[in-house]
């Protein structure tokens, strides 16, 4: 088999889009800029009419899944995994906040993010794309079908919303993710040309900085949690998972990582079948990592554009971001791309800052993976010493598990 060219890979296209970007800001011609904004303009559009498609196709077949043919372990592993999914959203929600006005307070001259000035450079011309409904109603209609598809009988409403999610992947895969660097690159020109990008890349510098060092801590206190209720010394278990965090730096793919993940896990002393049940299913429900990247980033931009940060409504953000995740995974190139009717829809994001989240975080995507995928192995312990407790193993579900081990075509990045 002939490996892919190395400009293939998403990360890669993505920060040549971004040099670019900057480089071409310095010197080109009005003219020619707004040929890329009427680009970036119609792409957004085509965006914002997808997203609301994007949540029912993706999240209502997500939630099927988890309802069918399982056991209550599935239940308590979902649970488990969500519980786990909030709390890292919190803690980064209570960092962000505490540290953010010093860290950042004075980068906050750039509102013009939020909202342009006039006589800024705009496109040629711009379509009109509506979409088809909001993105609150593809959220609430995504969970009142995925929940309904659990309580009747048959399967071709359940068929019916696979396709859907086939379809919306095609077009994410081959349409989005293709043309993604070359959005991002337009971006960054105009930042370039408006004079804002140095407080842009010196503050998510700073960010990046943050959620790395949090990314430690995350994976401390999750494993302190699970050492405390196994009774296992943290940091044994979370040495012998360091295979799983390296090859998940490398891949930036939960699914590759699957097999090392199960090795790891059962070196922990977590039975097969609770390891071959927890890992594949926390792989595509546990993003502890990525929803910790969201907070931290959309954080920032609320700040250094001055948007109201009322701290009710944005715990109400993270509880959802947490539910939507689930259909992370089936999105090419990470979970943002999932989170992103959230954040508008919620957040009031515009276009320039969804385009500042996908680029910051497919930057350091390879490290909410491995935060993610080192994560599952604190689950699977916690779970490991529940079954024990029930008297039972998940045998009856280990067949689910299997089903819902994600491919690589499934879950190529989170």
């Amino acid at each position: 088999m002939t490996k892919k060219p190395f400009t293939s890979h998403l990360l890669v296209r993505v920060l040549i889009g971004i040099v670019l970007g900057i480089a071409c800001g310095l010197f080109f011609p009005e003219p020619l800029a707004r040929v890329f904004l009427t680009f970036n303009g119609v792409f957004s559009t085509f965006l914002g009419f997808l997203i609301p498609l994007l949540i029912l196709g993706l999240v209502t077949p997500a939630i099927a899944d988890l309802g069918r043919g399982a056991g209550k372990w599935l239940g308590v592993t979902a649970a488990v995994a969500y519980g786990s999914t909030v709390f890292a959203g919190v803690i980064a929600f209570l960092v962000a906040r505490g540290s953010y006005p010093w860290l950042l307070g004075g980068e906050q001259d750039v509102a013009a993010l939020a909202n342009p000035e006039e006589g800024a450079l705009t496109g040629y011309f711009a379509l009109e794309m509506e979409p088809v409904f909001g993105v609150m109603t593809a959220l609430v209609l995504s969970f009142c079908l995925g929940v309904g598809i659990t309580l009747i009988p048959g399967d071709t409403l359940h068929k019916t919303m696979d396709d859907l999610r086939r379809i919306i992947m095609r077009i994410v895969e081959f349409v989005i993710i293709p043309l993604l660097p070359l959005y991002i690159f337009g971006m960054f020109m105009n930042l370039t040309m408006n004079g804002q990008i140095l407080t842009v890349i010196s503050t998510f510098l700073k960010v990046m900085v943050v959620a790395l060092v949090l990314s430690i801590v995350l994976l401390l206190v999750q494993y302190g949690l699970a050492g405390a209720y196994a009774r296992r010394n943290p940091f044994a278990l979370l040495k012998n998972m360091l295979p799983a965090y390296v090859t998940a730096l490398g891949t930036s793919s939960s699914a590759a990582t699957i097999p090392v993940t199960l090795r790891c896990t059962e070196a922990n002393g977590v039975s097969k079948p609770v390891a071959g049940f927890t890992i594949p299913l926390c792989a595509t429900i546990h993003l502890s990592g990525s929803t910790m990247k969201i907070v931290l980033f959309s954080l920032a931009i609320m700040t250094i554009t001055g948007m109201p940060i009322d701290n009710l409504s944005y715990l109400g953000f993270v509880l959802m971001l947490g539910v939507t995740m689930i259909a992370a995974p089936g999105v090419p190139g990470g979970a943002i791309m999932a989170a992103v009717g959230v954040l508008q829809g919620m957040l009031g994001f515009d276009e320039t800052a969804i385009a500042l989240m996908i680029a910051t975080y497919i930057a350091i995507d390879s490290f909410g993976t491995a935060t993610n995928v080192t994560g599952d192995g604190a689950i699977a312990v916690v779970m490991d010493k529940l079954v024990g407790r029930g008297r039972g193993t998940p045998q009856t579900d280990t067949a689910y598990a299997d089903e819902a081990a994600p491919s690589d075509e499934t879950v190529l990045s989170r």
